[in-house]
């Protein structure tokens, strides 16, 4: 039976959550996209079947555990877990004076309550078994704090904690689970519909290519677990730090 993988979050044609679908699927494992928008995760399935690789769309809220729940029910049909990502998250660019309660816990409940969901989930079913990845997609603001940011590196530093703890607990089960902080913007989608010109400003290879992202999400899912990866920083060669 074919392993599976889930990845959670999977925003745009382009961007970190559909390039690691692709990556994934390219290895063997029948992906479960996850996402609120069902028409673009199954124009997504639809690409990676027509390259030869399987995968199935499934709506999903990731701030309803019980979808989450769900969504691993799915894919434990198809076969074994053995990697997931979690890459959903909320900006919400806001100043603190006009960041509402509302925007602040819708925030924190995509960013981070789901990473808790997931990561419940991957203690119940996968743990048991003693194998499999668990991968956070963090960001700069897991560990900085700027304006207008001040709700989305909240529950980024947050979410930080929350991979940090489960590596401690899961990985002596047998779990790998790793946190990765993307420093520097993505070429993808959301960035280019908010900002047209900012990638082509920032040159070649200045801004973090998904395909590449993807590439080390995958990287940290095959490593020896006798030297697995807690923590890793991606940024483009000229970004600042």
């Amino acid at each position: 039976m074919t392993g599976t993988a889930i990845v959670i979050g999977v925003g745009g044609a382009r961007g970190t959550g559909a390039s690691s679908c692709r990556r994934f699927a390219r290895e063997g494992l029948h992906v479960f996209a996850a996402a609120r928008s069902l028409e673009r995760l199954e124009t997504l399935a639809e690409e990676i079947r027509a390259a030869g690789g399987q995968c199935t769309a499934v709506q999903t809220d990731a701030t309803d555990s019980a979808q989450i729940d769900s969504l691993f029910d799915r894919a434990e049909t198809a076969g074994p877990v053995e990697l997931v990502l979690y890459n959903a998250a909320r900006q919400g660019i806001r100043p603190l004076a006009e960041l509402s309660d509302n925007d602040f816990e819708s925030i924190w409940r995509i960013t981070c309550f789901g990473g808790f969901a997931t990561a419940r989930a991957v203690a119940q079913r996968m743990a048991p078994a003693g194998r499999g990845t668990l991968l956070f997609t963090g960001a700069t603001a897991s560990l900085r704090s700027r304006p207008p940011f001040l709700g989305f590196a909240s529950a980024k530093h947050a979410l930080r904690a929350l991979a940090h703890g489960a590596a401690r607990e899961l990985g002596p089960q047998g779990v790998h689970v790793a946190h990765v902080i993307i420093d520097g913007a993505i070429d993808g989608d959301m960035i280019r519909g908010l900002v047209p010109d900012l990638v082509d400003r920032m040159g070649e290879d200045g801004a973090l290519d998904p395909d590449a992202i993807a590439d080390a999400y995958w990287m940290l899912h095959t490593q020896s677990r006798s030297a697995w990866t807690l923590e890793l920083d991606l940024r483009p060669y000229k970004e600042s730090f």
